[in-house]
């Protein structure tokens, strides 16, 4: 059973629900990644996203983009990434791992390729932001004969019959972009990402993850009282950016703010913004 699979399963059963931060591999520096990664389980993180850097990560906001271009400039790239997941599994073999990035740096590598890298590595599963799910059959197809799971994207603006496709493919969990926007912006409205998860119930037995406009502990909980997964990014590696010059720091009080949520995600009574 596919690592993300059973996580989810645990948590149904303990009453929880995941917590799930996203950081960019080789922010700020390539050796940061696996002790912020560890930082991160030890802080409460449940499964985990990692950004495969890109030049053009046109959804994401201009902290992530900026965490890109750090991680670009110190030589990261997609097989680094790969190497990288294949450290942290050394001394993790629980911890479901999610690659999330574009399409680019795969084709460049090849499907064939990736996939067998990212099986080899340990990796769980692969979310490709501007892959669609009807262009997605060439990859999703090899990614879940691996065992590794193809994650989409599902967006305040899907259709009930683009919800039904994406789910056909998808695996692991969807995850719900809560905003109409880039990482990092606005607010969100839980009441309003709430229905749209109702609607989403009907169409699919998947968890749905949420993510987007998720900044603290309050949040993080109000989400996890209609998601079965809350997606926390840019706040973290807006931090990261802030403490790179200090990696104990940062590693430090980023599982704090980690920690914060999966406390107030556990008793939301007590959650403080």
């Amino acid at each position: 059973m596919n690592r993300i699979t059973r996580r989810f399963q645990e948590l149904r059963q303990a009453g929880r629900k995941a917590l799930i931060p996203y950081i960019t591999a080789g922010d700020p520096r390539p050796e940061s990644t696996v002790p912020m990664l560890h930082a991160l389980v030890k802080a409460g993180a449940d499964l985990i996203e990692l950004g495969v850097p890109f030049s053009d990560p046109m959804a994401d906001g201009p902290v992530i983009q900026k965490a890109c271009e750090r991680a670009l400039t110190h030589g990261m790239s997609l097989r680094g990434v790969l190497e990288l997941v294949r450290e942290f599994r050394q001394t993790d073999a629980e911890t479901p791992l999610v690659l999330m990035g574009y399409l680019n740096p795969i084709e460049s590598m090849g499907y064939a390729a990736f996939v067998a890298g990212a099986r080899d590595a340990g990796v769980d599963g692969v979310l490709t932001v501007d892959l669609p799910p009807e262009e997605a059959a060439e990859l999703a197809e090899p990614l879940e004969a691996a065992g590794i799971a193809p994650i989409f994207l599902l967006a305040p603006t899907s259709s009930a019959e683009r919800i039904q496709r994406t789910a056909r493919l998808a695996r692991g969990y969807l995850y719900y972009v809560s905003l109409k926007g880039v990482t990092g912006s606005a607010a969100l409205d839980v009441a309003e990402v709430a229905n749209k998860l109702a609607e989403i119930r009907t169409l699919t037995d998947l968890p749905l993850g949420v993510g987007f406009g998720i900044k603290d502990p309050a949040t993080a909980a109000a989400v996890a009282q209609v998601a079965d997964a809350v997606v926390v990014g840019s706040t973290l590696v807006g931090k990261m950016g802030e403490l790179a010059d200090d990696p104990e720091r940062m590693r430090r009080e980023v599982g704090e703010l980690v920690g914060a949520m999966r406390k107030a995600m556990d008793r939301p009574d007590q959650a403080e913004g």
